[in-house]
């Protein structure tokens, strides 16, 4: 019954799968020099049997503001393993904040955003990621800062505004990108970012905590583990998005 259920998943598009430690953006704003897998990682995927918006790539002129709460699940392959990665895009009015706070519970990623062509907006991130923050246990999430709308702007303003952002990243302890949802630029090299990272600290946190002998990814996933074999759903993390 398993096996004719992993027929009706479509395959992973090739542009979510992931067999190398994607890099950063720039190293003036990373907190993760890492160029591969931790080796635990790696050896628990091998021994596995298990099959393998800017969220929907395309990019829409007449957008609408999210209401409350957005909601996108992308799915990845990682070093062989299926991933699932939800998303959470948070409306960014204050007239949503007491919506919104309960959704920032959990997360293992939070990305906070900023227009690029408004540098008064990155002023507002802080605020934001200050309540995400307040709703999760210290150092329990990676914390993300994004320049939105790279396209608007000429390269001599990015670059300037960049400085500002990277200077407050390193003050929020976040990892800095700059992206833009219309050209693509850098939204699936960040996404893929994002979904390395989390993958990476779900598995560890639950190879270490069960010592070998059973696991669980994200929500009601199991991994079971034996002498030479472990089999390993499909694994959940959540994204916390906070907008300006």
């Amino acid at each position: 019954m398993k096996s004719n259920l992993m027929h009706l998943i479509p395959p992973v598009s090739r542009d979510r799968i992931i067999s190398r430690f994607p890099k950063w953006y720039t190293p003036e704003a990373c907190l993760q020099f890492k160029e591969h897998f931790h080796a635990q990682v790696r050896a628990a995927c091998q021994q596995s049997t298990a099959t393998v918006g800017f969220c929907k790539d395309n990019f829409d002129r007449d957008y609408k503001a999210t209401i409350g709460v957005d909601f996108e699940i992308e799915r990845f392959e990682i070093i062989g393993m299926p991933y699932n990665l939800q998303i959470w895009d948070t409306a960014g009015q204050e007239k949503f904040k007491c919506i919104t706070s309960a959704y920032y519970r959990g997360a293992e990623v939070i990305i906070t955003v900023f227009d690029l062509a408004d540098i008064q907006t990155l002023d507002h991130t802080k605020q934001w990621l200050e309540d995400a923050l307040r709703e999760n246990e210290p150092d329990s999430s990676f914390i993300f800062l994004v320049g939105t709308k790279k396209d608007l702007v000429s390269d001599a303003v990015c670059e300037r505004t960049e400085l500002d952002a990277i200077r407050f990243a390193n003050e929020m302890q976040a990892e800095y990108w700059s992206v833009s949802a219309k050209t693509g630029e850098n939204v699936k090299e960040f996404f893929s970012r994002v979904a390395a990272l989390a993958f990476e600290q779900s598995m560890i946190k639950e190879l270490e905590k069960t010592a070998g002998h059973m696991a669980q990814i994200g929500a009601g996933n199991l991994i079971k583990m034996e002498k030479n074999m472990m089999e390993i759903p499909e694994g959940k993390t959540q994204v916390s998005l906070g907008c300006c």
